[in-house]
Formats: C-alpha cells, sequence, structure tokens
C-alpha cells in the first residue's frame, strides 16, 4: 500500500534554513506554485541526477514571481536554531515575555478593545494591523473580504502555511467596569477577537524577526465578520488560501485554567444550521374552532415529533443535537392563530449526519403538519450562509501542536478537549485545506475572567498573551536533526496503490491549483520512495512536487 511518510506533518509547511538533507524517510521540500524570491529556494543539491534538477528549474521559471521585501529587522536571536533545542525553546519564550514585549502585546490589544467593530465594519481594527505589520516591514494584501489582510512572512515561496485570527465584536453593551472598556456604545469584544488580533500580530513579530531562517513562507489571515457567519467563505473567495497547503486557528475559552491548551484529533466543533418553518391553517372568522383547521396543534406536535431525529433515529455515540428554540402563535388571546412560525438550530459532529438531520427536520415538520391537515415550509437560510460545517482537526496537525505546547507549558497543562457543540466559521477553511483549532484557556476567578463568550460580563486573562504569540511562532519550527516533513499534495485516496502509477489528485494540500497529471519515481531505497509530480491544466503553469512515500 503506498503510504505518505510524513502525511502533513502539521503546520511544519515553513523550514528552518540548512534542513535540505534526507536522511531517512522525509524530504525537506515544498509543494504548490513556486514563487521564487531568493537562491537558497533554489538549492536543488538533495537531486544527484542534472537531469531531474534541470527539470525542476525549468518548471519553476514558468511560475509567477514576487519579489519581496528583506527583512531589515535587527535581530537579537543567539543562534539560527537550525537544530531545535531546549535553549532555542527558552530563548523564544524569553522574548515572548520581556516585559516591552508583554506591554507591547497588551496594548495592542487593549486598543482594539476599546474600538469594537461589527462584522465587515472592521476598518479602524483594519487600519490598526496594517499599521503594525508595515512597522514591521511585513507585506500584506488588503482589502480582503472588506475590510481583512493577508500578510506574508518568509521567502515567499513553497510551502505556505496560515495562521487566522478573526476580527469582529459583538453588538452588546460591555458591563465590565475598567480602564479600557469598551468605548462604543452597544460594541464589545465580547467573544476574544480582540486578542486573537493580538496573538497574531505578536506571532507575525517573532516570525519576522526569524525570517531569515524561514524556508517557506508564512500566510497571516486576519478575517472579519467570524460572528456573522460568512467571512471565513468571503475571504476564503477573495484568495486568502492561494498556495496555501494546511491552517491553523485558535479561540480563547473561559473552560480551561489559564495558560492552558486544549485541543483534540478529529471533530473537534459541531456543524449548525438554522431553520425557520410556518405552519398554516384556517381560522373561521366567527372563531368556530370545529370549522377551524389549528395550526397550533400541527405545531405543538411538530416540536415533539422533532425530539425522535435525535431519542430515536441517531446512533447514541454520534452526538447531535435537535432544538426548537422558539414558537410564535401571535397574541391574540380569543381566537386560533391561523399560522404558527417556528425555529430552532440542529448540530452535529460530520457533514454526513448533519445533512441527514437536514433532511429529517424537512420531513418531520411537513408530513407532521399534513397529518393535522395544515401546510408547512421549511427555511434552512443556506443561501444566506448560515450553515456551518463541522471543525475536524487533521491527525498529524494536532499531534504537532501537542508536541510543540507540550514543549511550551509542560504535559500537564495541554488538554485533550471534549467536542463541542459550539460552532465556528474556521470550518469553511477546514473544507479547503487540513486545518486544526484549538483553545486557549483564559480561566482565572481573581482577574473575574471566568464568563461565557457572548456575557456583557466577558473578559479575558491578558498574561495569556505571550505564552500564545509564542506558541503561535514555534509552531512553525520543529526540533529534528533529520529532514523536515512537510504536507503533500497525495494521498492514498488519489493512488491505485502502485508506485509510479498513479492516478489522480483530490486536490487537498495543494491549493486546489489544477489536477493531477504525472508522478515519476526518482530514486529508491530502504522502502522508500521520492516521487515528482506534475500538476496543472492548460491554462496554469505545470507545477512540480517532489516529496517522499514509503512502501512499507
Amino acid at each position: 500500500m503506498l503510504k505518505l511518510s510524513s502525511f502533513l506533518y502539521l503546520i511544519i509547511l515553513i523550514f528552518i534554513d540548512g534542513t535540505k538533507k534526507s536522511s531517512s524517510s522525509e524530504l525537506a521540500v515544498g509543494i504548490g506554485k513556486s514563487i521564487i524570491t531568493r537562491t537558497d529556494h533554489n538549492d536543488l543539491s538533495y537531486f544527484k541526477n542534472p537531469a531531474k534538477i534541470e527539470l525542476i528549474k525549468s518548471l519553476n521559471v514558468t511560475s509567477s514571481t514576487r519579489q519581496l521585501k528583506p527583512s531589515q529587522s535587527v535581530s537579537s536571536w543567539s543562534s539560527d536554531c537550525t537544530v531545535w533545542t531546549k535553549e532555542c525553546s527558552e530563548e523564544l519564550l524569553g522574548f515572548a515575555k520581556k516585559p516591552e514585549n508583554v506591554n507591547w502585546i497588551k496594548a495592542v490589544r487593549r486598543r482594539i478593545h476599546e474600538n469594537p467593530e461589527l462584522a465587515f465594519e472592521e476598518y479602524e481594527t483594519s487600519r490598526l494591523i496594517r499599521e503594525e505589520l508595515e512597522k514591521m516591514e511585513i507585506g500584506y494584501r488588503f482589502p480582503l473580504a472588506k475590510t481583512g489582510i493577508r500578510a506574508m512572512i518568509g521567502t515567499g515561496g513553497p510551502p505556505f502555511v496560515a495562521l487566522r485570527a478573526d476580527m469582529d465584536a459583538l453588538p452588546i453593551q460591555e458591563a465590565v467596569e475598567w480602564e479600557y472598556k469598551s468605548k462604543i456604545a452597544g460594541k464589545m469584544h465580547a467573544c476574544g477577537h480582540d486578542a486573537h488580533v493580538a496573538m497574531l500580530i505578536g506571532a507575525a513579530k517573532i516570525l519576522k524577526a526569524r525570517e531569515k531562517y524561514l524556508k517557506g513562507t508564512v500566510i497571516l489571515i486576519f478575517q472579519p465578520a467570524e460572528e456573522a457567519g460568512n467571512g471565513a467563505k468571503r475571504t476564503i473567495a477573495d484568495g486568502a488560501l492561494e498556495g496555501v497547503e494546511a491552517i491553523f486557528g485558535l479561540h480563547v475559552s473561559h473552560l480551561q485554567p489559564s495558560g492552558t491548551i486544549g485541543s483534540r484529533p478529529g471533530p473537534l466543533l459541531a456543524g449548525c444550521g438554522f431553520f425557520r418553518a410556518i405552519i398554516s391553517g384556517k381560522v373561521d372568522r366567527y372563531r368556530n374552532p370545529h370549522r377551524s383547521v389549528d395550526p397550533v396543534v400541527a405545531a405543538s406536535a411538530v416540536v415533539i415529533s422533532l425530539q425522535n431525529i435525535v431519542s430515536r433515529e441517531a446512533n447514541p455515540l454520534d452526538s447531535q443535537v435537535v432544538s426548537v428554540t422558539s414558537f410564535n402563535a401571535g397574541d391574540d388571546l380569543d381566537s386560533v392563530s391561523d399560522t404558527v412560525i417556528l425555529c430552532g438550530t440542529f448540530r452535529a459532529f460530520s457533514n454526513t449526519t448533519f445533512y441527514q438531520i437536514l433532511t429529517r427536520i424537512n420531513q418531520v415538520i411537513t408530513e407532521q403538519a399534513r397529518v393535522f391537515r395544515c401546510l408547512a415550509t421549511v427555511e434552512f437560510f443556506e443561501n444566506e450562509d448560515r450553515i456551518y460545517p463541522p471543525t475536524v482537526n487533521e491527525q498529524h496537525m494536532y499531534e504537532h501542536l501537542k508536541k510543540v505546547s507540550v514543549d511550551l507549558i509542560g504535559s500537564e497543562n495541554f488538554i485533550v478537549v471534549e467536542p463541542l457543540m459550539g460552532a465556528e466559521d474556521f470550518a469553511f477553511y477546514n473544507q479547503v485545506i487540513p486545518s486544526t483549532f484549538f483553545f486557549i484557556g483564559i480561566k482565572n476567578e481573581t482577574l473575574g475572567s471566568f464568563h461565557s463568550a457572548h456575557s456583557p460580563h466577558f473578559m479575558i486573562d491578558e498574561d495569556v498573551l505571550p505564552i500564545v504569540q509564542d506558541l503561535e511562532g514555534r509552531m512553525l519550527y520543529v526540533s529534528h536533526s533529520s529532514s523536515i516533513g512537510i504536507t503533500t499534495a497525495i494521498t492514498e485516496k488519489m493512488a491505485n496503490k502502485k508506485l509510479g502509477n498513479l492516478k489522480r489528485c483530490d486536490g487537498r494540500g495543494i491549493g486546489r491549483v489544477g489536477f493531477f497529471r504525472e508522478a515519476v519515481a526518482v530514486g529508491r531505497g530502504d522502502g522508500v520512495n521520492q516521487l515528482m509530480v506534475r500538476y496543472g491544466s492548460s491554462q496554469k503553469p505545470l507545477v512540480l512536487a517532489i516529496f517522499s512515500v514509503t512502501t512499507r
């Protein structure tokens, strides 16, 4: 069976300069559409066959080019940490915890918190982000989805990995009395997005300081309108994921003690949908109930019947929710209403289950209404981007997150959390490329940081800011004395189990830039095979990926 020797070694799509030699079943090379910016990115010394090197160079020449401004940052690092050590880890954390850095990142978060902006209105927040990026001489593209930003650190060439932060606030009046309380009446950062932005800007500072050691490109996505439900979709549509092969996202959590990190492999957050049903009957104008068709009785039966979808139709080991959250039959106490409006939500941890529930909700409402001689229509708001898919963490990316987290805060502070019925529009990235989402604990009862998100009393323990700044920065490095494995486009799904006779690619991991064209074995030994893969179309340049697989 054909396997990847290092399928999605997490967000380690960024390489430390100098790790160019392959000594096992892993090969440190990038995939995707090449953007050549530095001479070391064209170093093909790990190939011994001159013909293969020339082929690679010729294909690279056809790719688009973009020159990034070299970093002018003055780095205070004692070494390049090509081989990751405990000293490197301590140095990175030391930088993040420097008083001047802590004060700076807190100030960024507080400026955003004082000036909350709702979905697609994040103009000043976006301006602040761009100003900070410009101070660090980080290039960016703006706007995406009206106010969003895509920033870039590294060589400008593959591999590309993304980190995402959401920017929008909520229409809530802040009830927390503190120096940096919201200055905008009726608006508040009650979900921690101000902290998410500050953490990502902080990570950008670390990555920019070490930019010359990166071998690949980090993409920073500052996304609008997570709360509106369609910010991620519009950001993706505007090109946020061009060339990106994997992405990480995070959220602060009042359920975990401050400074802890929580996640899990596989389903983490539920897919979420909403429905609105209108059940219509007939009312006799002289208030003769026996001549009426009562939609209230029909709607009541619908509410009861909907509960059976989960209790009698669902696998008890596959968590699901169907809830009616609104029942409106009017307020006339002297007559039967001619219509009843039911609203509700449903949730599940897989797309298959999710759409099974959607189908059954529609069937139960319409058919149950007919039993009582009523008519019913059901709307799921699909054209309004009100359906969120489940957020599912890729196994190997999760393992990398866990490894880096344990290195940073110790195994006792990494929590394997239970799946949550909450939903996140980060899941839309999940539908395009491999991803992992995680939580940062902010629960600190001494500070009053224990209220749930979307509460007017919500606040965060700011001491977690430099910890996450460090975590996001170090996720892009790895401790390996040999080569660094990376994301590749090939999975068992696209192979016919025979080396050199691969047939197709499902697009995951290559930014969907084209379709699979050809795979050629270029090296064999000890069960390991190096492959050259060409993919593309007549409308797009033919590009090359090189990776390793094992036939064991």
